[in-house]
């Protein structure tokens, strides 16, 4: 569907980032959060009555719970966010963390001006849908009560690289956690593969690197990171489950294990299975599973004796004192190779003196 709408556009010579959009005040109420949002809750929204009832404790969070059916939902109204996901599960802990971001900005709405409004575009029956906001729309909902009315950047119709205007956004947000940056990216980046489609389709080239990381709003360096954070979907899987890793450290992860799988496989490039075993690899490596090899110390004496009168000279004596030729005070002692040198012109010292 959306290949042969760009695919339209592309034959019409329309511009694809040349949607019409106008500033207004609508009902929260109106507003339908996207569940494929890196920024989405599996949210239920409470009427203003209900939220004060509950604020003035003449109704229970379970009484709430159980009249809005909010059992794996997080329950959002006015001057209230309800965590009622199952307790120390994932998801919970990504919502409660999503949630204590959700209401410093909503108390910071209530005693100044949004300066970056939420973006929509419109749906059936005077709904609208979000294209990029959700935290500050959330946010909305927590500060002026699910009833109010707010400004949002409206859309005359839905974009149609909805996915990529997301993540200009996401991407230029500290705040957002490196799962839903990189689920933005993906997404983007799919978006961006049927344009190419339909490009090919319309007898046009496809887009190259330099032409796709404007679209995305980011850095060539910025494009790489994310191109090498999401070859493989375990990563994703570690990011949403909790990873802390920071990008630069999960690219040099990569890397190194791409590095060496390359080296002891003898390949310059990766096939479907190269990839899989990579992966597992990484997954191996996050989850602290295989131990890098430890380094084998070189032992300081290289070579035998059979005399015992010569070691117990070695071990009783000052042998720095014996005349064996070395050079004590020149002596790199953290040289390996010239400390064991020494040692062994010292041991055929010894063994030369007891014969």
């Amino acid at each position: 569907m959306l290949e042969q709408m760009l695919l339209s556009n592309l034959n019409n010579k329309t511009e694809l980032n040349d949607e019409s959009f106008e500033y207004k005040s609508i009902f929260l109420s109106s507003v339908v959060p996207d569940p494929t949002n890196g920024r989405f809750l599996p949210s239920i929204f409470v009427s203003d009555e209900d939220a004060r009832l509950f604020v003035a404790r003449k109704l229970s969070k379970a009484q709430l719970t159980k009249l809005y059916q909010g059992e794996d939902h997080v329950l959002i109204g006015k001057s209230i966010i309800i965590n009622c996901l199952k307790h120390g599960t994932e998801d919970w802990k990504r919502a409660s963390q999503t949630i204590e971001s959700i209401i410093e900005l909503g108390n910071n709405i209530s005693v100044s001006e949004m300066i970056q409004v939420p973006t929509v575009y419109p749906l059936e029956e005077g709904r609208f849908q979000i294209l990029t906001g959700h935290r500050r729309f959330f946010a909305l909902v927590y500060a002026k009560g699910y009833g109010a009315a707010a400004q949002f950047k409206v859309y005359d119709s839905k974009p149609l690289l909805t996915k990529v205007k997301q993540f200009q956004e996401n991407a230029s947000r500290e705040d957002l956690p490196q799962y839903g940056k990189l689920q933005a990216f993906t997404q983007a980046m799919m978006e961006i593969e049927q344009l190419n489609k339909a490009r090919l389709q319309a007898g046009l080239s496809r887009l190259t690197v330099r032409t796709i990381v404007p679209k995305l709003g980011i850095s060539m360096g910025a494009y790489d990171n994310y191109n090498v954070l999401s070859r493989y979907p375990v990563v994703m899987s570690a990011y949403e489950c909790g990873c802390n890793y920071s990008f630069v450290k999960m690219k040099r992860l990569i890397l190194s294990v791409e590095s060496q799988y390359k080296a002891e496989h003898d390949k310059s490039t990766l096939n479907a299975l190269d990839k899989r075993a990579i992966s597992d690899l990484i997954e191996q490596q996050l989850k602290g599973i295989k131990k890098q090899p430890a380094k084998s110390n070189t032992p300081f004496i290289t070579t035998s004796f059979s005399s015992p009168t010569a070691l117990q000279k070695l071990l009783t004596q000052d042998v720095t004192q014996l005349a064996s030729g070395v050079d004590w005070s020149t002596l790199d002692w953290q040289d390996k190779k010239a400390v064991s040198a020494a040692l062994e012109q010292v041991l055929a010292h010894l063994e030369q003196a007891t014969q």
